[in-house]
C-alpha cells in the first residue's frame, strides 16, 4: 500500500484546519465581471523582485476571470472585516460582484478592486499559474501595496474566525487566541 492511500482527503483536511493563517481576500475582475476568494493559501514568495503565490481552486468562478484580466489584488483583512470574507467565502449565498457590496473599495495600479481599511493590500499583476490537480497556484508580482497601522489581523484557525489585537505580545498569545 502506499503512502497517498493511507491519507484520505478528510485527514488532509483536518490536518490543515490546524493551520492558522491570515484571512485574505482575492479579487479580480471589472464591473458586473467582478469576482473574487476568500483565501488562507497566501504567501511570499521573494522580496528581489515583490511577489506573492496564492492557491485557487480551477472550478471557482474566479479561475476564468484570473485568467482573463491577468491581474488580482491580496486584500489581508483585519480584526474587523469578518463578515468580508463571509461573504467572499460564499457564505451568504452572494456571488460575483455581489460580494463587494458591503464595503468600499478603490482602485490601484493594475485596476484590481482594492479593499478600504484593509491590513494590507498587494496589488499584483499575474507572473504565472502552475496547475496543481484541481487547484492553480498565483505567481503575483506586486505593483502597489497599502498598509493600515493599528489594528491586528482576522485569522482562520480550526474551522473559526479568530482576532489577534494588534498589541498582543508573546506571552500573551495563548490569552488573546482564547486558550
Amino acid at each position: 500500500m502506499t503512502a497517498e492511500a493511507l491519507i484520505s482527503e478528510a485527514d488532509f483536511k483536518l490536518s490543515m484546519r490546524h493551520l492558522a493563517g491570515a484571512v485574505s481576500v482575492i479579487t479580480v475582475g471589472d464591473g458586473q465581471h467582478r469576482t473574487g476568494f476568500t483565501a488562507t493559501s497566501v504567501s511570499s514568495l521573494s522580496a528581489e523582485r515583490p511577489s506573492v503565490i496564492v492557491s485557487v481552486n480551477r472550478a471557482s468562478s474566479s479561475w476564468p476571470a484570473l485568467q482573463h484580466y491577468g491581474c488580482f489584488c491580496v486584500n489581508v483583512l483585519a480584526a474587523d472585516q469578518q463578515q468580508v470574507a463571509q461573504s467572499f467565502a460564499g457564505l451568504d449565498g452572494r456571488k460575483g460582484a455581489e460580494r463587494y457590496g458591503d464595503a468600499g473599495w478603490y482602485r490601484l495600479k493594475t485596476g484590481a478592486a482594492a479593499l478600504e481599511n484593509a491590513l494590507t493590500v498587494l496589488d499584483c499583476k499575474l507572473e504565472t499559474a502552475f496547475h496543481y490537480h484541481s487547484h492553480a497556484i498565483l505567481v503575483g508580482h506586486i505593483c502597489a501595496i497599502e498598509i493600515r497601522q493599528g489594528i491586528g489581523p482576522l485569522l482562520y484557525w480550526r474551522g473559526g474566525y479568530h482576532e489577534l489585537p494588534a498589541d498582543v505580545d508573546r506571552r500573551n498569545l495563548a490569552k488573546a487566541l482564547g486558550q
